[in-house]
């Protein structure tokens, strides 16, 4: 038997009982609800169900009083409704209901991820009123909020519409599986705990539990101590507190203090009287008393009595006073601790800058170290509770398929059932309509044919309701455990971008801490003393502890390996200790952006590609282009962007002519292009793998490529553009077009020529717009006569190709391919004005040109960087650029002209001298003739 208490009835009868329940019986999370007013009593689930479980020759079903506690969401049974301690409970916020239409009549199945639990309700109407009621409670625990608040009124004012709202349509949704089953009459709330406990059993051995025996002699002991039997009173659960006698008494005296006495016996037997305020505060720690069994409504404490339903309230409210005093404090006390760990800090900074000595200086970055763990384990935690969520959430998985696989079995089975019911019903309809001519032997077997059919569809009928009975409620059981799973994803979703974005302050700790040993290391210099000892340790260490942090986390959100996902190396390998400290700092950094830009940027960004369908030119896809291109699209991206290029020189089966040509004669370029492919991209596994197929892929793709464009052949640099189109694209003909489109279309004429005079403009122009852009950067290189050309020389000639690193580098070209070469100006400005201030620091030539060697390498927020370039650097027509180009390449050209004139009149002197022996010198004839 089961049900959901509703209003209680206003007969009198039941108060008392209810009274007696209401006080003994309440679990720990319960007993502040006895004390709310009778109108806002929440609805419980309770009521008496058979449960199949126990070992042997007691092995069977056994009856047991169930009741939901809705805080913890877990599903309470013991042997009776009178019990004081429950024996066990069942876990729902992780559990799904089965019901099985072949199974005894009101069963049904609770399927947690430890066990699985088997009930059997009295009806069918009672098993289907336990699960919808426990869908509906399991639902409402999964949307309740996580914490209470510290003003349950105000909470309850402000979430109880939207929360009862959304109830409201959870109802609904499962209303159109299932319709509501109606309240069983007689079978819930009061009316069940005043029934005897249910006989399941011929032997009431056999409906203990031997697992849980110490409470059941925990329980039989309570009974017997608080249970006595009032007067005129045959069965039922009565007690000192709230005799069935004791009804008069309380409407006679509504406002006294001692009104719970006990008036079923007669003073004189008594042997104690107790003092009204013995009983009042008796009454009170009752009221208070932390109970585990079924929670009756507080209708024990009937309207009459006034005065003692007020000061249970006011103890009530005394209690959450208490408690929000408590957890105020709390809060003072942790801000107090804030406030001294602020202090600290500041006495910790303050004592670093007026340290005198190294020693005291390297025990505040100890003390950092120690800093730097103790986030480390917190990451840890976090990394340990998203396992158990993604757990969880496998287990989920894995129940939902479960469900899947049996609603399609039944439905199967359904389906053959009903094809069976057809035949019968076609072959019924023929026996009906045959004249009754044959003998009346037969005709009596052929009724009871007929009856043994009829009655056999009518069997087969009611499996019909039944299994569409049990299809409707596996639906809404589908529908809801869905829900809760996008639910629990969510979450787990909202816990990985908080661990991703406490590893990106981890790594810029480790990042801080590492530039701070690198200075230290620079202001000591060369000393040779026990610090600078120590600090080289700390170095080593530091080095070393990416290795050893990754063996020791079994799970990471980002982790960072030795190559990216292209095969660049993220760590290059040198050989000098300070510039192995510089990428270990770079690498840390790169990390760190990744990870807060991971959920932020990256994930909108590949949804806006995936949503962007057929590419054609636009405003759009020109910011889209510039963001960057996620690595799914940017293969698919490439080829549309090159195709656009070279769609007038692309002819079916070029490429292979190149390559069968390329067999029938060897180019004159071969010799370089061998030697250059050794040098490609050395710190790229890809290209340095004596197994990888790369080195062979390039080698065709430039041999093609200088019979294709005999003016140029080949030049220096080709080999790096032709390698960076392979590692994108993964084919040979896609990577030759896409050097192609570079060199003949989107570059200028000659830029890859003998002379290159189309690169050297460019350097010219582009110290003509730094000039303009970064005035006084320029003023501070020109003051130390700083040339940048043999910096920014290769950037151009190979679009950055050996300077930035992979991800910012291939951005670059995602906008290079759709823009052309002015995306290459405004990212070499956007370089320069990215580290500007680094720059403008140096006051040595030297340390100028050692800086600029390495420093785009250590540019790692491509989002700094793109702002800068596309933004920072308006405005910036085409026009201006083209007008500079003209200028400068005539300008050029007439210095080459001038060029070339010294060097004919050099040759024209040269041979109009004749060649003079001195006479020092002996002639080469003379040295012929001697022996």
């Amino acid at each position: 038997m089961a049900g959901v208490q509703e209003k209680p009835p206003a007969s009198s009868s039941e108060g008392p009982a209810g009274s007696a329940r209401g006080v003994e019986g309440l679990p720990p999370e319960a007993s502040a609800s006895c004390a709310r007013p009778l109108e806002t009593a929440p609805k419980k689930l309770c009521g008496y169900l058979s449960k199949f479980g126990g070992k042997g020759p007691i092995r069977g079903w056994k009856s047991r009083w169930f009741y939901y506690d809705e805080r913890k969401c877990h599903l309470y049974y013991s042997r009776t409704a009178q019990d004081a301690n429950p024996l066990d409970s069942i876990d729902l916020s992780s559990a799904v209901f089965d019901c099985k239409a072949d199974a005894e009549e009101g069963t049904f199945e609770i399927k947690t991820p430890g066990r699985i639990i088997i009930l059997k309700a009295a009806t069918k109407q009672v098993m289907l009123y336990w699960l919808q009621q426990l869908q509906m409670k399991r639902w409402e625990f999964h949307n309740s909020p996580p914490a209470p608040p510290a003003d349950p009124d105000a909470a309850l004012a402000g979430n109880g519409p939207a929360l009862h709202l959304e109830l409201e349509q959870e109802e609904a949704e499962l209303g159109e599986f299932l319709s509501p089953v109606k309240t069983p009459t007689g079978l819930v709330g009061v009316a069940a705990a005043l029934q005897p406990a249910p006989a399941t059993t011929p032997l009431a051995l056999q409906n203990i539990s031997l697992k849980h025996l110490g409470t059941e002699i925990q329980n039989t002991m309570h009974n017997i101590r608080g249970n006595r039997p009032p007067q005129g009173s045959g069965h039922g659960p009565s007690g000192g507190d709230s005799p069935l006698s004791g009804e008069p008494q309380r409407e006679e005296q509504p406002s006294h203090p001692d009104a719970s006495a006990p008036a079923g016996k007669d003073p004189a037997d008594s042997p104690k009287p107790t003092p009204k305020s013995s009983l009042t505060a008796s009454l009170i720690q009752k009221a208070k008393r932390p109970s585990n069994t079924f929670p009756l409504f507080a209708e024990g404490l009937t309207r009459n009595r006034t005065a003692q339903e007020k000061a249970l309230a006011f103890e009530q409210q005394v209690l959450i006073l208490t408690k929000e005093l408590k957890s105020q404090k709390e809060l003072v006390r942790i801000l107090h601790k804030a406030l001294e760990a602020a202090q600290q800090e500041k006495r910790a900074s303050s004592a670093y800058l007026a340290a005198a000595e190294d020693k005291d200086r390297l025990e505040l970055v100890r003390h950092k170290v120690r800093q730097i763990v103790e986030l480390g384990r917190r990451v840890e935690a976090l990394e340990q509770e998203r396992e158990r969520l993604a757990q969880t959430v496998s287990l989920r998985d894995q129940q939902v398929q479960e469900l899947q696989q049996h609603v399609q079995l039944l439905m199967d089975k359904n389906q053959a059932k009903q094809q069976v019911i057809c035949m019968l019903s076609e072959k019924v309809t023929q026996d009906s309509m045959q004249p009754p001519n044959q003998p009346p032997g037969p005709s009596d077997a052929a009724d009871r044919d007929l009856l043994s059919q009829q009655e056999e569809m009518e069997h087969l009928k009611d499996d019909m309701e039944a299994y569409r009975t049990q299809n409707h409620f596996l639906n809404s059981e589908i529908h809801q455990v869905t829900k809760i799973w996008r639910k629990v994803a969510e979450r787990e979703k909202a816990l990985l971008m908080k661990c991703a974005y406490l590893q990106a302050k981890n790594c810029q700790v480790e990042s801080k801490y590492l530039t701070g040993l690198r200075r230290l290391q620079e202001a000591m210099g060369n000393q040779a003393s026990e610090c600078s000892e120590l600090l080289r340790q700390l170095i080593q260490e530091a080095l070393q502890w990416e290795a050893s942090e990754a063996s020791a986390d079994c799970v990471e959100l980002s982790p960072i390996s030795e190559y990216d996902e292209y095969g660049f190396l993220t760590v290059p390998n040198f050989e000098v200790e300070d510039l192995k400290l510089l990428a270990k700092i770079q690498a840390l950094e790169v990390r760190s952006h990744h990870l807060l830009a991971h959920e932020a940027v990256e994930r909108p960004l590949r949804e806006r590609w995936a949503a962007l369908g057929e590419l054609t030119p636009s405003v759009e896809l020109k910011q889209l282009l510039r963001a960057g291109v996620s690595r799914e699209h940017r293969p698919r991206v490439w080829r549309w962007l090159i195709r656009l290029r070279v769609q007038h020189l692309q002819t079916p089966g070029r490429y292979q002519e190149l390559l069968s040509q390329r067999q029938a004669c060897k180019h004159p370029a071969a010799r370089q292009i061998e030697l250059d492919l050794n040098r490609t991209f050395p710190n790229n596994k890809h290209f340095t793998c004596p197994t990888s197929s790369f080195p062979d892929k390039l080698r065709r793709v430039l041999l093609a490529f200088s019979w294709q464009n005999p003016s140029i052949g080949y030049c220096q640099g080709l080999n790096r553009l032709a390698a960076i189109a392979l590692l994108v694209l993964d084919e040979e003909e896609s990577a030759f077009w896409c050097l192609v489109a570079i060199v003949e279309t989107i570059m200028p004429p000659d830029y890859y020529s003998k002379t290159l005079i189309a690169s050297q403009v460019d350097q010219r122009v582009l110290q003509d717009l730094l000039s303009e852009k970064l005035p006084k950067l320029m003023a501070h290189l020109g003051q130390h006569r700083v040339d940048l050309s043999f910096i920014t020389f290769n950037w151009f000639l190979v679009v950055f190709a050996d300077s930035l690193i992979s991800n910012i580098l291939l951005q670059v070209w995602d906008a290079f391919l759709y823009e052309g070469t002015k995306v290459v100006f405004r990212y070499a400005l956007a370089i320069f004005k990215y580290n500007e201030e680094e720059i403008l620091r140096l006051q040595d030539s030297l340390e100028i040109y050692q800086y600029l060697r390495f420093f785009t390498k250590t540019i790692c927020n491509s989002r700094k960087l793109m702002d800068i370039a596309f933004n920072d650097m308006n405005p910036f027509p085409m026009k201006q650029l083209r007008q500079l180009r003209a200028a400068y390449r005539e300008r050029l050209e007439a210095e080459l002209r001038e060029l070339e004139q010294l060097k004919a009149q050099y040759l024209e002197i040269r041979a109009s001298l004749d060649p003079v022996v001195p006479e020092s010198c002996t002639s080469e004839d003379e040295g012929e003739g001697e022996t």
